[in-house]
């Protein structure tokens, strides 16, 4: 592997500055990681019931559930995860279902570094596409949560990754080496009939790969991943007087058919390891899966006027992913486009590295799969962001310095809103005042970054991977104090309520599970959140739920009611704070956005009779 030996790099100061960037970054997707609010998807606590009721059961399968229709909803590695983590339930802390998925999305990251570095040479800029990959807003959503892109996004990445680490037509992009030299005009090595080992391990990782991937969210992921696997590795081979390279096509063909088997077989476990496989086909295979690909209005109305569901919204989901590098993503596909009509008009054919044309076809094919089914979300095409934080660390410096001031623009407003939200949160006692001088501090950094890269063009691309890290940091520091006294529950109100039957709002499929980390060791029921805003006839909903419950938990519906409806006839056993979550059309407007008060902070009241 001739490509891959290179001298030692010496550690310059701008090698350093990114690596200090990373523990940074390290450290702020482990802070607050147990928090209420981190960032995720609203489906991560019917997961964590799944889990639970599952790992109370003392069975891997079948999994186990209270909920009508949500059972065999996704494969059981994931729940196996959390219950594992968990010690089957007898550590039920989000902090430690939600620690598989930092270790995941950390392995991602460095199989990412290690890439780069391969590919350049270049310690610097290894760090580099490491440090981007988490500055991904989907990366901090769905790598830290527990409902998480990351164990499938490792699992599916890595026969690419592999494909890059032992291909030798990376040498292509090494100036040293001759577009005729012999080497170069060799398949890659895996693939060249003298090593039978080499091709079949090969394969056989791939599959295992898909499969584990598969095991975690759905088999039809392996459909995209051994696709982007197959053109990749046919459209990145070197070509010999541009003949069509037939012994490649078939090998390849043969080995992903291999793997793609191997990938199934290792999902196809399940039906045979489960007692009711009826249900798990089902549940999960014709409920979960070929329910996405039906819509009632139609595949052309949906794709065409389907909001957030059409394929104009799909076009822009790395876009969207990439969050405060939005217009970053946005430069780096403007610079490719000039880039190869320049070479359009000098007459020169517009040739691509290797490693490049396997990371263009990597997002590619995950965002043409994707805009197939009836129900498109950006989100599906996560498995895809590592190829994109690898393809802009190569092309970092040839994005127009305008896009990343676009980015740092954005980040700027974000900073404004997260700095009026911490100061209304102090004032409304949710934050002392240290709390809200921490969360101020790391703005200032942010703004700091800000202004550096302004004014120092040299700068201005660092600055803003350090700014978005920062807000990241913002984030929890903001959120941090619902953590605390002010958000929670203490022991003593804990311990009165030990196996309690109470009744809890939920307005979203099984919200009300937050209250077995909130209120452990209690009977937990949920009712329908909308029955609390019901004016009048909210007070008698409330009424008969203290009747028939031991307590009853009731929030606050209109920024003007500062006591619970009930008072003086029920019981006030305890207040915390909470963030509300989901917001009605309307609710935030231009004229109350300055306002968190008025439509982010509620109370929330612990009754009794």
């Amino acid at each position: 592997m001739t490509a891959w030996r290179t001298a030692r790099e010496p550690f310059s100061s701008a090698t350093l500055g990114w690596l200090a960037l990373l523990i940074f970054a390290v450290a702020v997707y482990f802070f607050g990681l147990g928090g209420q609010y981190v960032p995720t998807n609203g489906d991560e606590l019917v997961y964590a019931h799944i889990a639970r009721v599952t790992a109370a059961t003392g069975h891997w399968l079948p999994l186990a559930s209270e909920l009508d229709n949500m059972r065999n909803t996704k494969p059981p590695l994931l729940f196996w995860q959390a219950m594992v983590a968990s010690d089957w339930g007898r550590n039920w802390q989000l902090f430690a279902l939600r620690l598989p998925s930092v270790i995941y999305t950390l392995l991602i990251t460095a199989g990412i570094g290690f890439a780069v570095r391969g590919i350049t040479r270049s310690t610097r800029t290894g760090l580099m596409a490491a440090c981007i990959y988490l500055v991904f807003f989907c990366t901090f959503r769905y790598g830290r949560a527990y409902l998480t892109s990351a164990p499938e996004t490792f699992w599916l990445l890595l026969p690419v990754l592999l494909h890059l680490w032992i291909n030798r037509c990376l040498g292509t992009s090494n100036p040293s080496q001759t577009q005729n030299s012999e080497e170069n005009r060799l398949p890659a090595l895996v693939f060249h009939t003298q090593n039978t080992t080499y091709f079949v391990a090969f394969w056989m990782a791939a599959g295992l790969a898909f499969g584990l991937g598969a095991a975690y969210k759905s088999f039809a992921l392996i459909a995209p991943a051994a696709a982007a696997l197959w053109c990749a590795i046919v459209l990145s081979a070197p070509r010999v007087d541009r003949q069509i390279n037939w012994r490649l096509l078939i090998q390849t063909s043969l080995g992903v058919s291999g793997s793609v088997l191997i990938g199934v077989g290792f999902f196809a476990l399940w039906f045979v390891l489960d007692p009711d496989p009826a249900a798990v086909w089902r549940e999960f295979v014709v409920g979960e899966n070929a329910g996405k690909m039906v819509d009632k209005l139609g595949w052309w109305h949906e794709a065409i006027f389907g909001g957030g569901s059409s394929l104009w919204a799909m076009s822009l989901a790395y876009v969207e992913n990439a969050g405060l590098l939005a217009f970053v993503v946005l430069g780096l596909a403007v610079s490719g486009i000039a880039a190869w009509r320049q070479q359009r008009r000098s007459g020169q054919p517009f040739n691509l590295p290797a490693h490049t044309i396997i990371l263009l076809t990597w997002l590619a094919v995950w965002l043409l799969v994707f805009s197939l089914p009836s129900q498109r979300s950006a989100r599906y095409v996560i498995p895809a962001m590592p190829a994109l934080a690898m393809l802009m660390a190569l092309y970092w410096d040839r994005i127009a310095r305008g896009w990343f001031l676009a980015s740092m623009g954005l980040i700027s407003i974000v900073l404004l809103v997260l700095a009026r939200i911490a100061w209304v949160s102090h004032d409304l006692g949710i934050a002392s005042g240290i709390e809200m001088i921490w969360a101020l501090t790391a703005m200032g950094g942010a703004l700091v970054a800000l202004l550096s890269g302004l004014f120092k063009p040299t700068w201005t691309r660092a600055c803003t991977v350090t700014a978005s890290l920062l807000v990241f940091a913002s984030f929890n520091l903001v959120v941090a104090p619902l953590d605390g006294p002010s958000g929670r529950y203490d022991a003593a109100v804990q311990k009165r309520l030990n196996h309690a039957l109470l009744a809890v709002p939920s307005n979203f499929n099984a919200q009300y599970e937050r209250f077995q980390f909130l209120l452990p060791g209690n009977q937990i029921k949920g009712f329908d959140y909308e029955l609390m805003l019901k004016g009048a006839a909210s007070t008698q909903t409330l009424n008969d739920l203290l009747e028939r419950h031991d307590a009853v938990v009731w929030v606050q519906t209109d920024s003007a009611q500062i006591t619970a409806p009930c008072l003086p006839a029920c019981q006030l056993i305890a207040t915390r704070w909470v963030v509300k979550e989901r917001h009605r059309a309307g609710e935030i407007t231009a004229a109350n956005l300055w306002h968190p008060h008025a439509w982010l902070f509620n109370r929330e009241w612990l009754l009794a009779r």
